[in-house]
């Protein structure tokens, strides 16, 4: 099983939009979150943007002045920064934890590797191996950064049709890897808000194999399967 990382498995929503809260009430205004998100949105997928979250830097200044925040770069770094201490879902650790039972785990992370790490032992390290932007050289949905999972999937005797690609973000994962030949599964993270939040919203819906709307669900029915 491979998996996206920030947005399926870490709730990098919620630790943007908490950093932002913190700053704003340091210095006495108030930040809308799913404003937040949307302008964030915006400016991280523009021209001349950095790996991430190394880009939170650009994006933050970007996108104070129209929040009412002091564009400077110390609070840039800030959120930058936050990823270090970024939630993971509820289900996320607990779910993975199951599925390594029986599966090997392989992360695929437009992040960069300092970031990844944090991530990986926030989810308590479920992972056989994992693949960065800083190894690929390259972002999802770029299907070099897939071809580079391939080629250590049929290292190891497999194939790509052997694996389940699962992920949040229709435009990073689920339509790449229809087109790919992968089997997926869509985990619908934001299924009870409305909008793309802070993923780039597709050009088209990809209908996924398997969708749920947690990684609990996604777990559940790999066992139900499996009995």
């Amino acid at each position: 099983m491979t998996f996206d990382v920030v947005g399926t498995l870490i709730d990098f929503e919620a630790g943007l939009k908490d950093c932002l809260a913190g700053i704003a009430a340091e210095v006495g205004v108030a930040v809308d979150g799913e404003e937040a998100l949307t302008l964030y949105r915006q400016a991280r997928y523009s021209d001349g943007a950095d790996l991430f979250p190394d880009d939170l830097v650009r994006v933050y200044l970007a996108i104070a002045p129209t929040l009412g925040l002091p564009a400077e770069r110390r609070y840039g770094e800030r959120l930058r920064d936050s990823a270090r201490s970024w939630k993971a879902f509820p289900d996320s650790a607990e779910a993975l934890a199951r599925l390594a039972r029986d599966y090997r785990l392989i992360a695929m992370t437009n992040a960069r590797r300092w970031a990844f790490d944090h991530f990986a032992a926030e989810l308590g390290n479920p992972f056989h191996t994992a693949f960065t932007a800083d190894d690929t050289g390259t972002e999802k949905p770029d299907p070099a950064f897939f071809e580079q999972v391939f080629d250590f999937v049929a290292s190891e005797g497999a194939a790509r049709e052997d694996i389940l690609h699962v992920a949040q973000s229709q435009y990073h994962d689920i339509g790449i890897s229809r087109k790919l030949g992968m089997t997926n599964c869509w985990i619908e993270r934001r299924h009870a808000q409305n909008g793309y939040g802070g993923t780039i919203e597709p050009a088209e819906f990809t209908t996924p194999d398997y969708h749920f709307t947690s990684m609990a669900e996604l777990a559940d029915a790999v066992e139900t399967a499996r009995n």
